[in-house]
């Protein structure tokens, strides 16, 4: 299995080379599946989404399509997956991502998809895969009133693969409060580990080895 765990998407050389090596060949001769799920569930402008997408299409993949996982017969949604090379897992929400793959039963045949594909998340889509992805995380991090705005107490981690959780956005200009004393509050209340990443770093998991690619700054606290 291979992810490519970002904060922010491809946005620099190390990152756009990580995804083409852990692919094997050039984005031109592959086909890559662009999962905008996350992002509805944000309020406000989307011109975000709008730029990332745009920035993902430029790199000149030989098919660029795009897949909501809501609606669509789950059978559809795992056959589009499965006509992919590439699965890039846009920012937003995680806990509608989340709840979005355990709601519509697609968990077991996602993560079969991505046995023989590249995972790129950006923000949300990065954070999926944690067991620690649950209410109590929530607490934890201090984002449960993005819970609360789906009507939701609860959330199912869809995957489950790793203890650790991922933070992103650290040091941001677009989220100000994540800084140092941000990341050392909730160390402090935390009982699992988390890595916390800035804009330009992610998180690679290749094989089953996970190590950070990064042109930034990244923290992990075990």
């Amino acid at each position: 299995m291979n992810l490519l765990l970002t904060a922010a998407g491809l946005r620099n050389d190390t990152l756009r080379d990580a995804l083409r090596d852990m692919l094997g060949k050039p984005f031109g001769s592959a086909n890559l599946v662009f999962v905008p799920t996350a992002s509805v569930a944000e309020p406000g402008d989307h011109g975000w989404m709008l730029a990332d997408m745009n920035r993902v299409h430029g790199l000149g993949w030989r098919e660029f399509a795009v897949l909501e996982l809501n609606g669509l017969p789950p059978q559809l949604v795992l056959d589009r997956l499965l006509h992919a090379d590439v699965v890039y897992v846009e920012g937003g929400n995680h806990y509608h991502l989340a709840r979005s793959i355990t709601g519509n039963g697609l968990a077991d045949g996602f993560l079969e998809a991505l046995r023989s594909r590249v995972y790129v998340g950006l923000s949300a889509g990065s954070m999926i895969f944690s067991r620690n992805l649950t209410e109590h995380s929530a607490d934890v991090i201090g984002d449960t009133s993005d819970l609360h705005v789906l009507g939701a107490t609860t959330v199912e981690p869809p995957f489950g693969l790793f203890d650790w959780y991922l933070k992103p956005h650290l040091y941001s200009p677009d989220f100000p409060e994540r800084d140092d004393a941000w990341a050392d509050r909730i160390v402090a209340r935390a009982d699992f580990p988390i890595y916390f990443i800035d804009d330009d770093t992610a998180i690679r998991v290749r094989d089953g080895k996970v190590d950070v690619v990064s042109e930034g700054r990244w923290r992990f606290h075990p």
